[in-house]
C-alpha cells in the first residue's frame, strides 16, 4: 500500500504563543516541517516538539517558510481544521455484520465511510482491525509510541475470523497485534458478538489468547447490531444468550480482578439489560476504560443521577431510545419526579435491533413528538446532533421544534445535564 501524498494541515486557529509571534496566519497550509510532510496532527505533535524549527506552508497560493523558535515551556497555540492531512484509510473486510453496510440509502456520505484507521485508533478511539496495517504503519506506530489503540479482534480461531471479517487481503491482523505488543504499545479490544458464532468457546479461547498479553488493557464484548436493510440476520442476542454470554464472562472478571486488580473484561450494557439481571454498579467499571464504546455508560448515569437537595422538578417529556427508556423510567421514579414523562421512541430509520438513543434520526423524533397526545417540554439528549447541529437524517436541530409543533429543548446528554435541564428556573 503507497502512502497517499500529503496535502499539509490548514491552520484553524493561532493563539498566543509561539506560532503567533513567528506569524503563522489562520488559513495558512502547513505543508512540512524542517522539510518533512505533514501527514496529520500527530506529526505536528512530534515533529514540532523542538525548540526551534522550519515550517513550509502556502497561503494564497504562494509557498513561504517561517521559522518558529519557542521560548522553554511556550505553547505553539495551533489547532487544525482537520486531525488528518491524508485520506482516511478505509477498511478492506466485508464482516458479516459490518453495521455500515446495513444503513439505508440516502444518508450522508460520511456516514458510508468504513473507516480502518490506525490515527483515529490512537486519536479519537475508533476501533480498527489492523487487517491493512503495511509494516511501515507498524514502525510509525513504534516509533511514534501511538499508545494506546483500539482494537476489533472479534476472534483468535482462523476460521472463525474468515467466516466474520471476510478479509479481501491476508489476514496478518494478531500478527501485528503480537508486533506492537512486543513493541511497548497498549491496547483495547473490542469482540463484536455473533450469536452462535463467536460465543459460546470460541469467546472462551479468545479471552484466553488475550489475556496472556499484559499490553491487552481491556476487553469490551458487544452484541451485533443489525437493520432492516440487510438479510444476513433476523435476530440478535435473546434474554437467554446474553445470560449464557454474562455467565460467561463472569468468572474471567473474577480471574482478572485477582490477577490485574481490574475487571479487564466488560460485557456492553445491552447485554445486560437484555439479560435482565441488573446491571453492575459503577465501580465494577474500574475507569470506565470502554466508555465511548458504550460500556459502562447506564451504571454511571444511574450513579451520577443525585438530585440537589430542595430542587423542584419541571413536568416535562424526555424522548429516547427503547433500550434506555425502562432505566430512565427508574431512575425518574427513584428520585420521585413522576411527573416527568418518558418518550421512548422506536427507531423506524434504521429498524432491526437498533434502540440506541444515539442513532435516533430527526424524522423518528419528530414523528413521536407530534403524534404524543401530551403537550407541555420535550428534552432531546443532544447525543442525537452531531457537531453541525444535524441529525442523523440531516434534520436541522433547529427545526425540529417547528417540524413536530411542541417546545423542543435539546439537553446534555448525561445525568448532570438532564438534572440540569428539569430543575432549571
Amino acid at each position: 500500500m503507497t502512502e497517499p501524498v500529503s496535502t499539509g494541515g490548514i491552520v484553524g486557529a493561532v493563539d498566543a504563543g509561539a506560532a503567533r509571534r513567528a506569524g503563522l496566519l489562520v488559513g495558512d497550509r502547513v505543508l512540512t516541517i524542517d522539510g518533512q510532510p505533514l501527514r496529520d496532527v500527530i506529526d505536528w505533535w512530534w515533529m514540532s516538539d523542538e525548540s526551534s524549527f522550519t515550517l513550509t506552508l502556502e497561503r494564497e497560493g504562494v509557498q513561504r517558510e517561517l521559522v518558529i523558535d519557542r521560548r522553554p515551556g511556550e505553547p505553539l497555540g495551533v489547532t487544525f481544521t482537520e486531525t488528518l492531512f491524508t485520506p482516511i484509510r478505509e477498511c478492506d473486510n466485508a464482516c458479516a455484520f459490518c453495521f455500515v453496510s446495513e444503513l439505508p440509502s440516502g444518508l450522508r456520505s460520511a456516514l458510508y465511510v468504513r473507516d480502518d484507521d490506525f490515527r483515529l485508533s490512537f486519536l479519537s478511539g475508533n476501533f480498527v482491525t489492523l487487517t491493512n496495517a503495511t509494516d511501515a504503519d507498524v514502525s510509525r506506530i513504534l516509533g511514534q509510541h501511538l499508545s494506546p489503540l483500539h482494537v476489533s479482534v472479534h476472534a483468535v480461531d482462523p476460521a472463525v475470523r474468515a467466516r466474520l471479517i471476510c478479509p479481501t487481503v491476508e489476514d496478518r491482523a494478531l500478527e501485528v497485534l503480537d508486533t506492537l505488543l512486543g513493541g511497548g504499545i497498549e491496547v483495547h479490544v473490542q469482540v463484536v458478538l455473533v450469536p452462535g458464532v463467536n460465543d459460546g468457546e470460541v469467546l472462551d479461547e479468545t479471552l484466553a489468547y488475550l489475556a496472556e498479553r499484559e499490553g491487552v488493557l481491556s476487553v469490551g464484548t458487544v452484541p451485533m447490531g443489525y437493520t432492516a436493510h440487510q438479510t444476513r440476520f433476523t435476530g440478535s442476542y435473546t434474554t437467554g444468550t446474553a445470560r449464557a454470554v454474562l455467565a460467561l464472562i463472569s468468572p474471567w472478571q473474577q480471574r482478572m480482578r485477582a490477577e490485574r486488580g481490574v475487571g479487564w473484561v466488560y460485557p456492553a450494557d445491552e447485554l445486560y439489560l437484555l439479560a435482565d439481571e441488573g446491571l453492575p454498579p459503577a465501580e465494577a467499571y474500574d475507569d470506565f476504560p470502554q466508555f465511548e464504546n458504550g460500556i459502562g455508560m447506564t451504571s454511571a448515569f444511574i450513579d451520577e443521577f443525585r438530585v440537589p437537595e430542595g430542587a423542584v422538578c419541571r413536568p416535562s417529556t424526555i424522548v429516547t431510545g427503547e433500550l434506555f427508556a425502562p432505566v430512565l423510567r427508574g431512575v425518574l421514579d427513584g428520585a420521585g419526579w413522576t411527573d416527568v414523562r418518558v418518550l421512548a421512541v422506536p427507531n423506524r430509520l434504521f429498524g432491526g435491533n437498533v434502540a440506541v438513543t444515539g442513532l435516533l434520526c430527526g424524522a423518528d423524533i419528530i414523528e413521536a413528538v407530534a403524534c404524543d397526545p401530551h403537550a407541555g417540554t420535550y428534552l432531546v439528549p443532544d447525543v442525537v446532533v452531531n457537531s453541525d447541529g444535524l441529525l442523523l437524517d440531516d434534520v436541522p436541530s433547529r427545526d425540529v421544534a417547528c417540524r413536530a409543533g411542541a417546545e423542543v429543548r435539546f439537553i446534555g446528554s448525561d445525568a448532570a445535564g438532564l438534572i440540569d435541564a428539569l430543575t432549571a428556573g
